[in-house]
This record gives C-alpha cells, structure tokens and sequence, in this order.
C-alpha cells in the first residue's frame, strides 16, 4: 500500500484535498454571509505543473542517503501556510525552493549536515511540518549562500524516556501531535498541547514557536511544559539541567524556546505531562453586548478557576462557524480533571456568567453549541483552501492586550482593518474577533478577516492590509504575535517591539552560536 502523503502545497493530506463543488459550496455559504462574491475556480497545483530550478548543492556521499532532490520533496519544504504562501503555490510559483532536503534520524548526522553546509556556503532552515503561516520556513535567505538545505526533523519522532513519577517524558522534536500522544497513551500520561495545527506540527516546531495550545488558562503556551532542552548549533551542542524551577540566571530554556530555528536545531526536550482527564465539563454562554462577554471572560480569569477552555466568540464569527444566527456573542467554556469532578468549577463559572447577563444551556444542552464552534474551528484550514481557490481572501492575525484597553483596542483594530480592505480592494471586508486565550491581566484577541482581492494583485493587496493592521497593533499597545511566532513577517514589528539592547545582544549571541548565520537567515535576528 502507498503511504499517505501531504499536500506539496497546503494543509493536510493529499485524499483531503476539496473537489471544485465543495470549495464552491463553501465560497457560497461565505458570500451569503458576508457579502463577497467569489471570482471563479483555481484548482490546485499538481505537481507535474512545476518548475523548479537546478538545484546549486550536491550532498556529499556520506550524507546522500538521507538526503533528497526530488521535485515533491523541494516543493513540499518551499512553503508555509500562509495567505500569500498559498497564492504561490496556486499560481504554480516555487521558485525558491530549497537545493537539497535531508531526513536526519540522528543527532550526529544533524552535525554532519551542518558542517557540510558550513562548508558548502548554505543557508539551512530548520523544518517541522510546515504549519507556519508567518514565513517562518521559507528560504528566502538574502544573497550570501550558495543555496539551502533545509533539515526536516520528522525522522527524530520517539518518546524515549518516561518519567512517571515526575510526570515527564524525553520526546524527540520531529514527533507530530497524534504520534506524541500515541506513543505516550500506555503510561496513561498526555502532554495535552493541542494547538489547530496539532495533527501537522511537531514537538520541535512548537517549542521553537512558543506555541499556543489547547488550555485557554493556566497551561497556555508551551514554555509552560518545557522541563528541559538540547539543541544543536554550528558552534556546539546546548542542553539544559532537568529540573521542575531555577533562579540560577536568565533561563538557557528560555533562549531556545521561540529561536525559531535561527540560533540551534532543537532535538529533544524533557516534556512536563498531565495524567488523562477523565471528568469533563462544558459549555456555551450567550451575551448581546461583547463588552458584558468580555467582562465574563475576566471574571473568570480572574476568579483562579483555570478552565481549559474559556474563549469568546464574536457574534459575526459564531454565525461563519455555524454556531450562531449572530445576534449573540459566545463564551466557551471547558473544564477538565483526572482528579476529581469538575460540575462544582463550571457552576461558579455560569454563575459569573448569570451576574452579567448571560444565558446558557442547560446541562443536558450545554455541548451543542460548543461542539458547532469546535467542529468548525478544527476544519477551518482546509475550507480556507476552498476559499482561496474561489478568489476570496481568509487570513488571521492575533495579539494580546491588557483588560483595561482590551475594548478600545478591539474597536480600533477592527475598524482599521475593515478600512484597509475597503481602501485596497475597493469592495467591503468582513472581520470578526475571538479571544484564543484568557490571563488574569488580559487576553488574546484573534482577528479572522475575509476580502475579496482584485485577481492578480492578492499578495500587493495582502501586504497593505497586513501592514496596516499590524502597525494599528502596536501602535495601541498589543503584541506583534500571541502565538503564530515571528517567522519572516513580523519581522519589522518584532525589531520594533523588542528593546534595540536586547535586538544586539540576541544578534551576539547568535554570532556566538552561528557564526556564519547559516539557520534560519532574516528570522528573529535580521539579515546582516
């Protein structure tokens, strides 16, 4: 039997690719909810609509074996899956492809490849599964290479060790999401980190993208699981001491978790894991204001209750997702134990809830909406596909604010962002908002906007509204990115954002590690 392959060009499995009438079908629905009016069909690219050009690098005989120029395996590693990654790939543009893809499954051969590439005058991009949508992957490394090799971990996917008593394992960082937790199932442990791109990312990516995952509380990113880590730079090898806390110095942790490939290749980290939840609890509460639902999430927050799911959900993007006719904005809530039943947690969420205004199902009732919004939020990726195919424009972008100038914040975000598209494409966009995380001092607005570009121009007009919604971002005080990483585009906020001592020490520090600048070039440290 065939394995199962990946699209070259976009998200999931090639059997999970949409026919023409499911994505028109989708592009419909969307058109009668906001507006827009799709222009036509693109079909995806097959592979044999390709060109790509002569690879510059040959792999040394010690390493061929691992090593691949196949037109599949160059095409599939060009891309992430951003909007303009996919109008590329749509527009059968791969002509930054990589020269060479290598397969390392051990540590030893990451530091042949390495020392080949130091010697070959190669830039090497450190590659998980792809699921960036910020650029973070792409070879687009500047003039000073000779070409790229990009270094695809999945073959380094084991549990290796585990910890029951501490409640940790040893996992290897090219372990996809399923495969983690397949591999973890028989100690009945669980790392829990379920981010949209669970299925198609992996340890190592998550790590070196401070990943946000399933816990819309307490456990929200994934430093919060980091016990330790060893990665591999050109300078040497960096392991930090397993341990559950230290006050020892700035965290070595730390500086590895969110390089983003640019100052090692992370292999291996020690992973703090949660027994299996066996007592569930959910919900969906109801609210006519966004400022009363937004006033609920807080309280919650702030009530030290920790649900695993505590997301609103503006009342536009509730009726997208099928959840909702839009006249109410939803609070999903969730909470979870292996411990103990958790019906006592949820009663006093529901009861800040009640003191706010807000409605809810009753016990029997309370999964239905939920479960709408989730099932449309784990398919979202692929009908984007469809969306695209049919010339509308679906891109995401996401912050954080602090509760006090959350609600102007949100407003001025929002109605920036419709402007731009107004402005650039000369028709109406459609944006709504969900908050993907909750802290006791704020939260993480997700913007999801939908415009419908002038054919041939999509990227030009992508780049202007990005712009101008990231720039209205830091302008009011929010964050370039909550957990969608730097990557190549959010470079030039990221420089901003980050104090200009700590931007040269973190370029020493990379001169330090990676003397040449080979990983990841124009990432976290910006091109010399």
């Amino acid at each position: 039997m065939s394995k199962r392959r990946l699209k070259f060009w976009g998200w999931g499995y090639e059997d999970q690719t949409l026919s023409e009438i499911q994505a028109r079908q989708i592009a419909e629905r969307i058109s009668a909810l906001t507006g827009l009016s799709p222009e036509g069909y693109v079909p995806p690219p097959k592979l044999s609509e390709i060109e790509l050009s002569t690879p510059r690098l040959t792999p040394p005989c010690a390493l061929e074996s691992i090593c691949s120029t196949s037109a599949y395996d160059r095409a599939a590693h060009t891309y992430g899956k951003s909007y303009p990654d996919y109008i590329r790939a749509y527009e059968r543009d791969f002509s930054t492809a990589p020269d060479i893809v290598a397969f390392p499954e051990t540590e030893n051969q990451i530091i042949q490849l390495l020392d080949w590439a130091d010697g070959a005058g190669a830039a090497v991009i450190p590659f998980g599964c792809g699921s960036t949508v910020v650029g973070g992957i792409e070879p687009v490394v500047g003039g000073g290479f000779r070409g790229a090799l990009t270094i695809d971990m999945r073959r380094m996917a084991k549990v290796l060790e585990i910890d029951p008593t501490a409640r940790a394992a040893r996992i290897q960082a090219g372990a996809l999401g399923p495969d983690l937790e397949r591999q973890l199932k028989p100690s009945g442990l669980t790392l829990r980190h379920f981010p949209q791109s669970f299925e198609f990312s992996t340890l190592g990516g998550w790590i070196a993208t401070r990943s946000g995952g399933h816990f819309a509380t307490l456990y929200n990113h994934i430093d919060d699981l980091v016990e330790s880590l060893r990665m591999i730079a050109p300078a040497g090898t960096v392991e930090s001491r397993r341990l559950p806390g230290s006050g020892a110095g700035p965290s070595p942790d730390r500086l590895m978790i969110g390089s983003e490939g640019s100052l090692g290749i992370i292999t291996e980290a020690w992973m703090r894991l949660h027994q299996k939840p066996t007592f569930r609890a959910s919900s969906a509460a109801r609210f006519t204001s966004f400022e009363t639902a937004t006033k609920a999430v807080r309280a919650i927050a702030q009530a030290g209750l920790w649900p695993s799911n505590c997301r609103l959900v503006d009342a536009e993007e509730t009726k997208l997702a099928g959840a909702g006719d839009g006249s109410f904005h939803m609070v999903v809530l969730g909470f979870e134990s292996s411990d103990h039943p958790v019906d006592a947690w949820m009663d006093r969420a529901l009861e800040c809830v009640r003191d706010l205004g807000g409605e809810f199902d009753t016990a029997g009732e309370r999964d239905t909406t939920a479960d709408a919004w989730r099932k449309a939020f784990i398919t979202a990726p692929f009908k984007r596909e469809g969306l695209i195919s049919c010339g509308l424009m679906h891109d995401t972008f996401e912050t954080s604010i602090t509760w006090e100038r959350l609600a102007d914040f949100h407003v001025k975000v929002k109605t920036a962002t419709e402007e731009v598209i107004q402005r650039t494409t000369g028709k109406p966009g459609h944006v709504s908002c969900r908050f993907t995380h909750a802290y006791t001092d704020g939260c993480a607005p997700y913007f999801t906007l939908h415009a419908q570009p002038t054919p041939g121009q999509e990227v030009c007009q992508w780049t202007e509204i990005k712009t101008a919604a990231s720039d209205m971002l830091m302008r009011e005080g929010g964050t370039i990115t909550h957990h969608h990483a730097v990557g190549r585009d959010h470079m030039p906020w990221y420089s901003g954002q980050q104090p200009a001592l700590i931007g040269d020490a973190l370029a020493a520090v990379k001169d330090r590690l990676d003397p040449k600048g080979m990983l990841n070039p124009g990432v976290i440290v910006p091109l010399r």
